[in-house]
């Protein structure tokens, strides 16, 4: 024993008390309610719940794309309330990636186009990190293809690819095997395994157990409220 002690690692993500509420007409609907967590650097994580449950409204908070309406959340040591829209705006496109159901991918962009969006949003100079990404996601005989000529594997690798280019600190997927048949989703799967080896923090939705079950921790959302199951939770 030398008498020292180690002081845990901060949090990546450290949600307090976190609200979200809007209006549906005269109604007010409590998407999410005094919502509590901390997820750390290189875990994978599954969020999951019955649909209306609250799950893209969080992924929307943790992704930047949305303020919650009371309580705090700090990704990155950073208070994401305080930021203004631009500075949320940079702070999203810098530090988060992103892997949506439907692809979301520019049919008229070509894939290397595709991949190199991050770069054009930011005013960046895309540089050899675009080849790689290709090579990484065995695209590179595709790289002057447009989405259309893809099949739905080739197109989600596309939509990973895009979310990793400019090699950030966070991964969000919200249901990235929906529009896969079970072969390819598994593909996906142990793709996302990999990043996941590789020290990539990431979150994914999703409805499947079975893939939740492959996360090291799950959030179970129900009506807004949550239960968490794993270390390193507040609940």
């Amino acid at each position: 024993m030398n008498g020292i002690v180690n002081e845990p690692a901060s949090p990546l993500i450290a949600a307090r008390g976190l609200s979200k509420r809007y209006r549906r007409g005269r109604e007010e609907v409590r998407a999410l309610e005094d919502v509590s967590f901390e997820i750390y650097a290189g875990q994978f994580v599954a969020i999951v719940g019955p649909s209306g449950s609250g799950k893209t409204t969080l992924l929307n908070l943790l992704g930047c794309m949305d303020e919650p309406s009371s309580g705090t959340l700090r990704i990155n040591g950073r208070e994401v309330q305080q930021f203004t829209e631009a500075e949320r705006t940079g702070f999203r496109r810098a530090q988060i990636g992103f892997i949506f159901q439907h692809f979301g991918l520019i049919p008229t962009l070509s894939v290397r186009e595709n991949i190199t969006l991050p770069f054009i949003f930011s005013r960046g100079t895309p540089g050899p990190e675009v080849d790689e990404i290709l090579e990484r996601m065995q695209l590179k005989h595709r790289r002057d293809h447009r989405p259309a000529e893809l099949s739905g594997g080739e197109m989600q690798r596309v939509a990973i690819a895009r979310a990793l280019v400019h090699r950030p600190s966070l991964l969000l997927a919200d249901e990235p095997t929906g529009n896969l048949d079970s072969a390819t989703g598994e593909n996906l799967m142990t793709l996302i395994e990999e990043l996941h080896a590789g020290g990539l923090t990431i979150i994914i939705v999703t409805h499947n157990a079975a893939i939740a079950a492959r996360a090291q921790r799950c959030i179970t959302l129900r009506d807004g409220n949550l239960s968490v199951k794993g270390g390193n939770s507040l609940v």
